[in-house]
């Protein structure tokens, strides 16, 4: 659809990958806004899978900006500082009994990687709720009123819960958060009523799918996926380039779907390059890459956008003739 026509009906889908992926979010959709003037809150629909889910509750909270992601701290020991305060809180574990008892005994009788998904971790997801909740306040208690999913996973039932959506219970924004974001080994399970959820990202990385459950079709699907690079890093760990053959079959089989009901819709899938991976990898739980990661992406997408191909689609949906300049500090 061009921008003479109407403005395009965009769906945003932002993809898993650790505190390193947030950054990358963060940076694609930053240089999104200043080279077209679209900001993402304006996506028709949002659906966010572990840090996408972070990523998307600071897009509805219109809370976009380089203060909700770093602080206010000059030195890298400072923001380095800031950010541990919110992701790794350690506590008592809560749900060990239960882990013990439905997870693992289970494993022993029927061996099977399921067993970790429950399991106990280092750190909870408190930090992750607070940092959500100060950074868009009352929002975080209820729910935006556009379209929005956030992918979790059942790990009792081992099944994809979209919170948000009619699929699943009403749980409070941040809450989702934290259950989308809940990394096994990592972060321990996140309980919301009788049931534990577990990171998104082990269902799918992106859910792209769940897009096709809105009533009108979209004329654009905007996808930022850190954990779907389409080739390996150069001396990469090999688990990397597992994670990614993972995130891009996930995707590749999600988008045929959209391909199948929505022929006439664009999709755009925005992936890190060599030089975001070198930083952003090999451990995407790593507060230290965060900022480098996001600075490298900022230059990264300065010549991923301009790109011939990318820039079309771009100003056919997203492009404002005077672009809205916002601030990234405040």
């Amino acid at each position: 659809m061009s921008m003479l026509s109407g403005v395009s009906k965009v769906g945003l889908v932002l993809g898993g990958g650790g505190i390193t992926g947030a950054a990358f979010h963060f940076g694609t959709l930053l240089a999104l806004e200043m080279a077209t003037g679209w900001h993402p809150d304006e996506a028709e629909v949002l659906v966010g899978t572990s840090s996408g889910a972070f990523v998307g509750a600071m897009v509805r909270g219109d809370a976009l900006h380089l203060n909700s992601f770093a602080g206010t701290g000059e030195t890298a020991e400072e923001i380095h500082d800031w950010l541990n305060g919110y992701l790794y809180r350690r506590g008592a574990p809560r749900g060990a009994l239960r882990w013990i008892r439905k997870g693992l005994m289970p494993a022993i009788r029927n061996p099977s990687l399921h067993v970790a998904l429950g399991s106990p971790g280092i750190y909870r997801t408190d930090g992750l709720e607070e940092w959500v909740s100060e950074a868009i306040g009352p929002l975080a208690k209820s729910w935006p009123t556009k379209p929005t999913a956030l992918v979790a996973y059942d790990v009792e039932r081992r099944e994809r819960v979209p919170f948000g959506t009619e699929a699943a219970p009403t749980v409070p924004f941040s809450s989702a958060v934290a259950a989308s974001s809940a990394v096994p080994f990592v972060y321990e399970p996140v309980q919301l009523g009788d049931r534990w959820y577990a990171d998104g990202g082990l269902a799918s990385g992106t859910s792209v799918d769940l897009l096709l459950a809105h009533p009108h079709q979209l004329d654009l699907i905007l996808i930022v996926a850190p954990l779907a690079a389409t080739a390996p890093r150069a001396g990469g760990r090999f688990y990397e380039d597992v994670f990614d053959k993972v995130g891009r079959a996930a995707l590749a089989t999600e988008l045929a779907m959209v391909r199948d009901q929505w022929p006439s819709t664009e999709i755009l899938v925005l992936r890190p390059d060599e030089a975001v991976l070198d930083l952003a990898r090999p451990n995407p739980m790593s507060v230290g890459a965060a900022i480098p990661t996001f600075l490298e992406t900022l230059r990264s997408m300065r010549h991923e956008l301009a790109h011939g191909s990318v820039w079309d689609v771009l100003e056919r949906h997203l492009y404002t003739e005077h672009p809205v300049r916002r601030s990234t500090t405040a």
